[in-house]
């Protein structure tokens, strides 16, 4: 069980990777762990990511009523967090960043759902877009509400990204698989060509999860993605106006 001073420690670490990685700007993102059902670790508000000391964390309840920690408040971002929590009690942890890439998708109108890399289809599946939400209201859970219970990360429309899981890491780790497929797929569609796998290959990746222990929920890879023909084996032009 990962203590209080441990998740805070790990916050600091992946807050300090997302600043590093230009996943963030200025004071942008925001980071959470599940203590208990009453009791969550967070980043306060105000606080670039990659400068956050161990002091300056928080510990909140339920209400984001701050429980001990540094002088500052929690962001408001923590709504859509609880939101997670409340929709999955196996998750433990919450990620919010503005990747530049898979925001780009975001801010297009676009999936990251594409049938095209292993690691994204075997261990993620899709990648949905959620409407837009205001920041720091009750729009963003709403909005993000429809993916919650099938999915381990969601694009944020005009905004940016949220990735969950069952500890700090692998929620971090989804964000990270989710930006670096995010350049992948951009690469491929400037080059002029996606190639997508058939059925028969999707099958068999999608198969490999019960051998890497992955039982959370899934949602499997789009094999059609914006409507187009799935002709198996084919290269597509997808995302093509």
């Amino acid at each position: 069980m990962t203590s209080v001073y441990e998740a805070k420690q790990q916050i600091v670490e992946i807050g300090r990777r997302v600043w590093t990685k230009g996943w963030v700007a200025a004071n942008d993102g925001n980071i959470s762990f599940k203590v208990s059902d009453n009791e969550f670790v967070c980043t306060p508000t105000g606080v670039s990511k990659g400068f956050m000391e161990v002091g300056d964390l928080l510990v909140v309840d339920r209400h984001a009523r701050k429980i001990s920690g540094g002088p500052l408040k929690p962001s408001s971002e923590i709504k859509m967090h609880f939101y997670v929590y409340d929709q999955r009690p196996d998750v433990n942890a919450v990620v919010h960043a503005h990747p530049p890439t898979s925001t780009g998708f975001a801010v297009a109108g676009l999936s990251l759902d594409a049938c095209a890399l292993p690691e994204v289809v075997a261990l993620m599946g899709q990648i949905p877009l959620a409407d837009y939400g205001l920041p720091s209201t009750d729009e963003i859970p709403k909005s993000i509400d429809p993916y919650i219970k099938t999915n381990s990360a969601v694009l944020l429309a005009n905004h940016g990204a949220l990735a969950w899981g069952k500890d700090l890491m692998q929620a971090y780790y989804r964000m990270e698989t989710m930006e670096h497929f995010a350049n992948i797929l951009l690469t491929a569609v400037q080059l002029g060509k996606v190639n997508l796998f058939t059925d028969k290959q999707v099958e068999a990746l999608e198969g490999l999860r019960a051998r890497f222990g992955l039982s959370d929920p899934f949602t499997g890879c789009n094999r059609n993605p914006t409507g187009l023909p799935a002709e198996t084996g084919k290269v597509r032009d997808i995302y093509d106006s």
